[in-house]
């Protein structure tokens, strides 16, 4: 008694995610950035279900790239140069009239919608810090009269920028500072202003350069069909935006537009080992007990096995050359007609569930597909031991077994796996 199966899978498209829209009602200068994560699933490390940013950092992160790891963020620079701008008095009570620096520190939420499909993800941002070098209009030894480099940026704020105003924090080691220039880097970790105030006169006060920092929230890539997404997060620059810098700096690009992409790979491999498309039901113990004892058999089935690598969701259902009612497969004799149903179920390896989180045993398979319409990986799996069970009922065994007569009951079934839900 054979029966023929065929095995195909569909294979899993990769996912990009990617983002570039920009808001056409802003009638203002935008300095637009890329962010890229990606996502592949890693056999060493199956745990492992998190993008990786494969954003190239700029600034900060570049020069500290351990600092900023252990911080888990990352950088870019928005502005090449602010310039130098308005002055600041000495002694100014007014934190805007002075050198100050707020960023959007808290978590922002943004969608992004798959290319093909419209799914969407979401995503989350936050700016965790913002730095660069400052810009004096005049040497700092000439502002305060202090001979050395050092010690004049010391004097004319009463502390260097390597000492934040709370509740900013500095990190990193000043490699730069000069006659008019200080490297400085500020985490920010509340959206609340940190400002420094000058103890001389400074003509005119702004930015060599400005980066700043940001953390991700990525959504779980498990979850995800593949594709393209795409989203947008918009930051205003100047005084009184996302990006404050009081009222003395006030940058031209005053839009800063983060756009992103993420990639997702998935993996959906289902391997057969050599002559399992061809599967015999047998009773338990094969036909000696029914041969020697005339013992008839109550139960033909059988059991193949099967490896599966799956990253993604996935469905699952049949495909049947006979059927009786619409919606299982069934076995034929070709002599007389007569057919019987087949019983098809599958059973998954630990780390794939069914859409309540259930592991899946003897799951039935049917041709419609329901039931078996979402399965999804905890983690990912590779090339784990899946089951595909097909067996007769035992009401239906009775009827094909003629002492008799030899006969044959044979059909073609075809188990797809699918990824495209």
């Amino acid at each position: 008694m054979n029966v023929s199966t065929a095995f195909p899978w569909r294979t899993v498209v990769a996912l990009f995610i990617g983002a570039c829209l920009v808001a056409a009602s802003f009638q203002a200068v935008a300095v637009v950035l890329p962010i890229t994560a990606t996502f592949n699933p890693d056999p060493s490390n199956p745990q492992k279900n998190e993008f990786k940013n494969t954003t190239r950092d700029v600034g900060f992160c570049w020069d500290y790239p351990a600092i900023c790891k252990s911080y888990g963020i990352f950088s870019l620079r928005s502005h090449a140069n602010v310039g130098v701008q308005g002055a600041i008095q000495p002694n100014q009570e007014d934190v805007r009239k002075g050198a100050m620096i707020k960023t959007p520190a808290a978590w922002r939420t943004l969608t992004v919608l798959n290319r093909e499909t419209g799914e969407p993800a979401t995503v989350e941002v936050r700016i965790a810090g913002m730095g660069g070098v400052y810009r004096l209009s005049d040497a700092a030894t000439e502002l305060t009269g202090e001979p050395g480099y050092v010690g004049a940026h010391t004097a004319l704020w009463g502390s260097d920028w390597r000492t934040a105003p709370g509740p900013c924090v500095a990190i990193g080691t000043t490699t730069y500072y000069g006659p008019t220039g200080f490297q400085f880097f500020w985490l920010t970790p509340e959206e609340t202003v940190c400002g420094k105030q000058a103890k001389f006169l400074i003509p005119g006060f702004g930015y060599e350069s400005l980066d700043f920092t940001y953390e991700l929230r990525t959504p779980d890539p498990l979850k995800m069909s593949s594709g393209i997404y795409h989203g947008t997060q918009v930051y205003s620059i100047g005084p009184g935006g996302d990006f404050d810098l009081g009222d003395v700096v006030a940058p031209s690009d005053n839009i800063i537009q983060l756009d992103f992409t993420l990639t997702v790979e998935h993996t959906l491999k289902v391997e057969i080992p050599p002559g399992g498309n061809r599967v015999e039901l047998l009773p338990q113990g094969g036909w000696q007990a029914w041969l020697q004892h005339g013992r008839k058999p109550t139960r033909l089935f059988r059991d193949q096995t099967f490896n599966i690598s799956a990253s993604s969701r996935f469905k699952m259902n049949l495909e049947c050359e006979y059927t009786q009612d619409g919606k299982t497969c069934s076995l034929r004799e070709p002599v007389s007609g007569h057919i019987v149903p087949l019983n098809v179920s599958v059973s998954l390896p630990r780390g794939l569930s069914d859409a309540n989180g259930l592991a899946v045993e003897r799951r039935p398979l049917l041709r419609d597909g329901s039931g078996t319409g979402l399965f999804q990986p905890v983690f990912y799996v590779e090339r784990r031991p899946g089951t595909l069970h097909f067996e007769i009922p035992p009401d239906a065994v009775a009827q094909m077994i003629r002492p008799e007569r030899q006969l044959q009951y044979s059909g073609n079934v075809t188990v797809i796996w699918d990824s495209d839900i």
